[in-house]
């Protein structure tokens, strides 16, 4: 159950680039929430506890389980939109509140779905490609999606297909399926969100319509969904090359004037842009893409294709993640609502995404001892 392993063949320098990124993400709550800002750093603490636990465990152990974590996901999912325990915000029904607890389970689906599909896949590896079982995934992840769909969470569910196209691309399926795929989808995709945004469409919602009509004609929507983005753009624009400073009391500070709501979530990285500048910025993008490098880099060398799969699906989702909420504070996508991997302010996000290093650090761990045995 247990790995045995030396020190020298432990990825430091993944956990240091993690722990570094998570610390940025608990100063920057420290200015945009300070009240939030112990919480965060009790989950950047709790999450670390966890994700050393699991790097000394066999991922094969966990991956046993495969059906039980599916399973798991549903229920939890269903309980979210039809029992009491799911909880309303803003319109949308995302949290799930047992007890004392509330957390929310479409931050976790990301994570078993990458695990199910991992173990899944290196079962039928030899039979991807066929019919039978490429219906298999797409049945198997359709009603997660779907689930997450109807609270209504638009941007979650994007992130669950991108994932699930990353970890069919890691499992080996073929390159002419991919092309055909992407032949069809792309143009379908685009019809659909022309349709979507024509009045009387139900095939979004309200604000999500909103949301794209903001970002195409932002002028018109300056006062209503454009607004906070544009106060991000304003904001990352004024901390300039070293920023305004941590915790700053200057009277233009966009931060200050509380023009940016959810600072400490969806717009954490304006905060960074304005209290520590390019610099700040940089940084934050560059220890997120090195993340991401390292995770596919492990994948590579991983013992087998479960392990493959895990890899580069987290390595995807911290991508994929990172630069959407990126570009929804730089303007250059409408706002999607997902929080910045490691950095936004929410103990689940950060407690799934501590676990899924975890598993990658096991990964590493594993190729290693794989390596010397062969040697």
């Amino acid at each position: 159950m247990f790995t045995r392993f030396k020190i020298r063949e432990y990825d430091f320098k993944l956990i240091l680039m993690v722990l570094l990124l998570a610390g940025i993400g608990v100063v920057a709550i420290g200015s945009a929430e300070e009240s939030l800002q112990t919480k965060q750093l009790f989950g950047v603490i709790a999450g670390t506890v966890a994700m050393l636990f699991l790097s000394f465990v066999n991922y094969s152990f966990w991956l046993k389980l495969y059906w039980l974590m599916y399973a798991g996901n549903i229920g939890l999912l269903v309980l979210v939109l039809f029992s009491g325990a799911g909880e309303d915000a803003g319109g949308a029904q995302r949290w799930l509140k047992i007890g004392g607890l509330q957390f929310q389970p479409s931050e976790t689906a990301k994570i078993l779905l990458i695990l199910f599909f991992a173990q899944f896949i290196m079962k039928y590896k030899e039979k991807l490609n066929t019919f039978k079982i490429l219906a298999s995934c797409l049945l198997l992840v359709v009603f997660p999606w779907l689930l997450i769909y109807k609270q209504p969470d638009l941007s979650t569910s994007m992130v669950v297909l991108a994932i699930f196209c990353i970890i069919m691309f890691a499992g080996g399926i073929s390159y002419k399926l991919v092309l055909g795929v992407l032949a069809i989808i792309i143009p379908a995709v685009a019809i659909m969100v022309t349709l979507a945004l024509q009045p009387g469409n139900t095939i979004l919602e309200d604000y999500q319509k909103d949301r794209i009509l903001a970002f195409i004609k932002p002028e018109e929507y300056a006062d209503k969904e454009a607004y906070q983005q544009l106060n991000s753009i304003m904001a990352i624009g004024s901390g300039q090359l070293d920023g305004k400073g941590y915790k700053n009391n200057e009277i233009t500070s966009v931060k200050n004037g509380n023009f940016i709501s959810e600072a400490q979530t969806d717009f954490i990285f304006a905060v960074i842009g304005e209290e520590f500048g390019f610099k700040g910025c940089v940084l934050v993008v560059g220890l997120l893409i090195g993340i991401s490098l390292e995770c596919i880099a492990v994948a590579r060398r991983a013992k087998d294709l479960a392990g493959r799969i895990i890899c580069a699906g987290v390595g995807g989702l911290i991508a994929f993640q990172g630069f959407f909420n990126i570009g929804v504070a730089t303007f250059i996508l409408p706002n999607t609502g997902l929080p910045l991997p490691f950095v936004s302010y929410g103990l689940t996000s950060c407690m799934s995404l501590f676990i899924a290093m975890g598993f990658v650090l096991n990964v590493r761990l594993q190729a290693k001892k794989i390596s010397q045995m062969n040697e």
